[in-house]
């Protein structure tokens, strides 16, 4: 059945032997590469291990059970154990995103809805923190443009993983099916009359890759720099600290001022600009695939209303899949947990109905 997973074996031990190999050790780029293959590998390979030592327990006691009906149950329990393992083991051949290893940039940005809208962004970005601390993540705000009651016209933060942490637990692979248009109906604090209105706040997710992953030509960037207007510290606003860089070809623009120094605010920039770039990689690459397209959930696309949070009805609906939950306090706590796995168990059967379909 997982014939053609045997292989893997192979790649896993040659992995092992390369990742131990001083050469390797010394070369922070290709041994971080194996790396990410190896931890990728890891769970597949102890997953087989796993099935084909079931498969050869179930195939004796079977045969012992003709002699003696006392291994009968057995049959069951190791029959249910391996069928058990089959399906981990079909969900970690399924095919994956080579990115959901990563660790994530994500922007968040005020939309309609004025300073409702800024509050609300506020609200998600409260919600994503308290989310990566249950998971353990590291969070890092790379730039912020806050409003007068507290909201923010934008704000990118990142999520890092800390050593240890396997690949299903990635800050990218987990957050990616956030991207998109996420809408809240509420009274304002600004609304005197009780109203509840309907504002909205986009939310984009990038993989955080390495600055040798995405090659840059110095020559595609423009980078000024000016005087920052923010509160990043004693001199920051009497320097030209702030740093705007626009990549000519794709014209994307990115801006930071918040740290200390032009140098601290430029490689903040050339971060998030290769975020930027990873993700706008990503989206055209799906875009080429039909079967990418007709899935329910794979979009990084702004443009696309994919939630809703209703405070009268303390509800929760994710418009891709049908969920739906009246707990949207506890999601805005940080408890994205049930909407996040729905999110992914849906992802998941796409990707394996294209296995089907191949």
């Amino acid at each position: 059945m997982f014939e053609a997973a045997q292989s893997l074996r192979d790649e896993f031990a040659e992995l092992e032997t390369q990742l131990a190999d001083p050469e390797v050790v010394g070369d922070p780029k290709r041994s971080r590469l194996l790396g990410r293959r190896y931890s990728e590998l890891i769970g597949i390979v102890r997953t087989l291990d796993e099935y084909d030592r079931l498969t050869g327990d179930l195939a004796a006691a079977e045969e012992l059970a003709g002699d003696d009906p006392g291994f009968a149950a057995e049959v069951v329990s190791l029959g249910a154990r391996r069928e058990a393992a089959a399906d981990r083991l079909t969900r970690l051949l399924a095919p994956r995103d080579p990115n959901d290893a990563d660790d994530a940039i994500m922007e968040i940005r005020s939309g309609e809805g004025g300073e409702e809208s800024a509050l609300f962004a506020g609200d998600l970005l409260t919600m994503y923190r308290r989310y990566a601390e249950h998971a353990g993540w590291v969070v890092e705000v790379l730039e912020a443009e806050g409003t007068d009651l507290g909201g923010y016209k934008s704000v990118t933060v990142a999520f890092r993983a800390r050593p240890g942490q396997g690949v299903d637990e990635a800050p990218y692979g987990v957050l990616k099916f956030e991207g998109g248009v996420h809408r809240v109906q509420r009274v304002p604090v600004t609304e005197s009359s009780g109203r509840i209105h309907t504002s909205a706040a986009g939310v984009l997710v990038m993989p955080d890759v390495e600055d040798d992953e995405i090659e840059i030509d110095p020559d595609d960037l423009r980078i000024d720099v000016y005087r920052s207007t923010g509160k990043g510290g004693q001199g920051v606003n009497t320097t030209d600290s702030a740093v705007r860089i626009t990549h000519l070809p794709s014209g994307i623009v990115v801006t930071c001022q918040d740290q200390r120094s032009q140098l601290q605010n430029k490689e903040q920039a050339m971060r998030i600009l290769r975020a930027r770039l990873a993700a706008a990689a990503e989206q055209e690459a799906a875009a080429a695939a039909e079967q990418a397209r007709r899935s329910q959930v794979r979009t990084v696309d702004r443009s696309e209303r994919i939630r809703t949070y209703n405070f009268p009805e303390n509800r929760i609906t994710d418009h891709r899949i049908g969920f739906k939950a009246h707990n949207l306090d506890a999601v805005l706590a940080g408890e994205l947990g049930p909407v996040l796995a729905a999110l992914h168990e849906a992802d998941l059967a796409e990707r394996l109905n294209q296995v089907g379909r191949r």
